[in-house]
Order: C-alpha cells, then structure tokens, then sequence
C-alpha cells in the first residue's frame, strides 16, 4: 500500500489522531483528519504562509506536549525543506530586520506543530500563553526584544487579540547548529 493510500486509510481508521511517517531520513508527523477549512488556515492562505509537515526531533524529545488544555511546543530553529537557515549571530551577520523574518520562520514550524497537537484544526486555539525566545547575538548586541517582535507580531496578526502573550527573549552565546533565532511557545487550546 502507497503512502497516499496508507495515509487515507488511516484517517479512515483513526480520525482526529496524529500519525507519523519517515522520509529521507526525517520524521514527519501528519494529522489524520481531512483538511479544514478554518479561519486561521484562510488567514495563513491571504499571508502567504503555508505550514512544513510536522517533522519528529532526532533526539530523546517530542516536538509538543499536551496538559489539560495548554500546548506547550518544543523550540523550533529556522528549518525549511529540514535544513537549518540564517546560521550566524545577530548583531554580525544579521541586522535586526533579518533576524525578525528569523523569528517568523521559527514562528511558522511552531504553528506546524500547534496544528498537529490540534488535531489539523487551528481554531481549537484559544491562547498564545507564552513565548521564549532565544537569539544568537554578539556581547555587544541589547536588541534581543526587537527580534522577538517578529514572531510576536506574527501571532498577533494570525490569532488576533488571543495572539496576545507573555514573552521573554534573551541573547545566547550559541544556538543548534549556529542558527540565529529558536523560539518556544505555550498555548491554551478547547
């Protein structure tokens, strides 16, 4: 049986249930529910912003838990196509501008994976609690809440008022893999 043809199956089977599925070498976690069609998802659309799958860490984590009714995600790095992007510090190699697209990026994967511990269904969102963010900056570089503002902005402008969170950022002398931004997040989801 063909991925595709496993992967119907099992949202047959098991809907509203996540599954995973291994591709050249990475993890990819894929919800077993057909697509819908939310307001978040169209807010994504009119963006211009399309979630990666879910991909599994390679180390002894998960991307997300879930207790009670909070989500709390993983730190997600830059990655696209599974590739760590912007290597190198802020405040050197990326101006406070580019580290913000950073943010965003990191702030996209974390979406991926608040979808899947939704069950493919964004408006079960209640809440953006909270969000860390790590930024790999020079000794010299004070800006690290300007930084963050890129993926706080972004979640304002997808989840609207509940996009609203509490925040920290806070500069770091390295990263995984040398990347310059990680972010991490709390949601509160029905």
């Amino acid at each position: 049986m063909g991925l595709c043809a496993r992967t119907i199956f099992s949202m047959l089977a098991a809907p509203n249930k996540a599954s995973t599925f291994h591709k050249k070498g990475y993890y990819f976690m894929q919800t077993n529910v057909l697509p819908i069609s939310s307001a978040i998802e169209k807010k994504l659309e009119a963006m211009n912003i399309t979630l990666p799958p879910s991909v599994l860490p390679a180390a002894n984590y998960v991307p997300y838990t879930i207790s009670g009714n909070l989500v709390h995600i993983s730190g997600q790095l830059p990655m696209k196509d599974g590739k760590p992007q912007d290597i190198g510090k802020v405040g050197k190699e990326f101006t406070i501008e580019q580290a913000q697209q950073t943010a965003r990026q990191c702030g996209i994967n974390i979406l991926s994976h608040l979808k899947a511990a939704c069950g493919g269904n964004l408006d079960r969102v209640k809440k953006c609690v909270r969000l860390g963010v790590f930024v790999n900056s020079t000794e010299s570089f004070t800006d690290q809440p300007k930084v963050a503002n890129g993926v706080s902005d972004m979640m304002v402008e997808i989840l609207g008022e509940a996009g609203k969170h509490a925040r920290f950022a806070v500069g770091v002398s390295q990263l995984p893999f040398g990347v310059a931004v990680e972010v991490d997040g709390t949601f509160e989801i029905e």
